[in-house]
């Protein structure tokens, strides 16, 4: 009987012992989801931002001039005298640096009827020449103005067609650079305001991930997931984001 009774405290012991080891490791376990819990909330994520206003430094002018005619020879004369208005109009102005291209030579042909099979739809009827203008300047000033008194070789019988002046800002690749340092800053210096508010001190920066950069024109609320790189204005603005995670002690 004795031995039976050893054999049962034994076996009982046993039991307890897996118990308290389990209810050690579920402890242990709550313990440290309480730990990781307390630990992700050291971490502020904020989002900073930085705005700096630009003016274009650069600006593209692209037109093109055409003549058509019922032979390649007229239509060459004709092109050929818009090149000289075009050509005095550049040299009236002192403007050396205006590109033309080189002539591009289309046929033209009957419009094909759907209903209709004849082959003389496939006979030349005339040709249509063009050449293009591209003029690259730091002036934007000028070649605003160059633009705007193009309507003199209008008034001259050229068939011009203006594509319009696109303005660049060329140093904004060293405006995103110094705007991710601004916009970092303001990224810490929301994180403290909210920090204070809870009695807490931001310890330092964690990881920190950039938005996309939007240049639009100035003042313009204009923004896309890819990003906005507006060539219209000569005034714009570029916006920059941050999105910080900082440590708080």
């Amino acid at each position: 009987m004795q031995a039976n009774s050893g054999n049962r405290f034994g076996l009982g012991g046993f039991l307890l012992g897996l118990l308290l080891s389990a209810g050690l490791i579920i402890s242990t376990a709550q313990v440290t989801r309480v730990w990781l819990h307390i630990a992700d909330s050291q971490v502020i994520t904020v989002t900073g931002a930085a705005r700096q206003d630009v003016t274009s430094d650069l600006a593209v002018w692209s037109a093109d001039y055409s003549a058509e005619g019922e032979t390649l020879l007229e239509a060459q004369q004709k092109l050929q005298a818009y090149s000289e208005k075009v050509a005095a109009f550049f040299t009236e102005r002192n403007i050396t640096n205006a590109e033309i291209s080189a002539i591009t030579i289309q046929r033209l042909k009957p419009q094909a009827n759907q209903f209709s099979q004849d082959a003389s739809t496939e006979k030349t009827v005339g040709y249509h020449l063009q050449q293009n203008i591209h003029l690259e300047s730091a002036d934007v000033g000028q070649v605003v103005e160059l633009q705007q008194q193009s309507v003199v070789l209008v008034e001259q019988g050229v068939e011009l067609d203006d594509q319009g002046i696109q303005f660049i800002y060329t140093k904004a690749a060293e405006a995103k650079i110094e705007m991710l340092a601004e916009a970092t800053k303001d990224a810490r210096q929301r994180a403290e305001q909210i920090a204070n508010q809870g009695g807490r001190k931001i310890k330092g920066l964690r990881s920190a991930k950039m938005g996309v950069f939007q240049i639009t024109a100035k003042n313009s609320n204009d923004t896309s997931a890819e990003g906005v790189d507006d060539t219209t204005t000569k005034d714009k603005t570029i916006r920059a984001v941050v999105s910080a995670n900082f440590t708080m002690e």
